[in-house]
């Protein structure tokens, strides 16, 4: 379910830059600067390390009896969802190149 939500969200993301896309060359002006691949991937590892650093704050205050149950499960649910989607999109990262290879001169 967790990992549809996150299809979901990314096809959205998706859909509303091709959008923004398309508008700026048919107005002839771009709004807001189209990131690269680079930039994209950087910025979304950065926010996968902040969640995962957040959950181990939470998890720590848990132990130490300073947070709320709810908070440190919500933080640590978090955490070992974003962990399981940077594994899947290193593994999908990994078939793609094992293709490339593979693939005749």
């Amino acid at each position: 379910m967790a990992i549809y939500t996150n299809l979901l969200n990314a096809t959205e993301a998706y859909r509303r830059a091709t959008d923004q896309l398309r508008l700026d060359q048919a107005t002839g002006t771009r709004a807001d600067p189209v990131k690269d691949f680079s930039e994209v991937l950087q910025g979304s590892i950065e926010k996968a390390i902040d969640i995962q650093k957040t959950g181990e704050e939470m998890a720590m205050l848990g132990v130490a009896n300073k947070a709320d149950l709810t908070d440190v499960v919500t933080a640590v649910s978090s955490a070992e969802l974003t962990l399981e989607t940077v594994v899947a999109v290193r593994d999908r990262v990994i078939a793609a190149y094992q293709d490339i290879i593979r693939m005749p001169i």
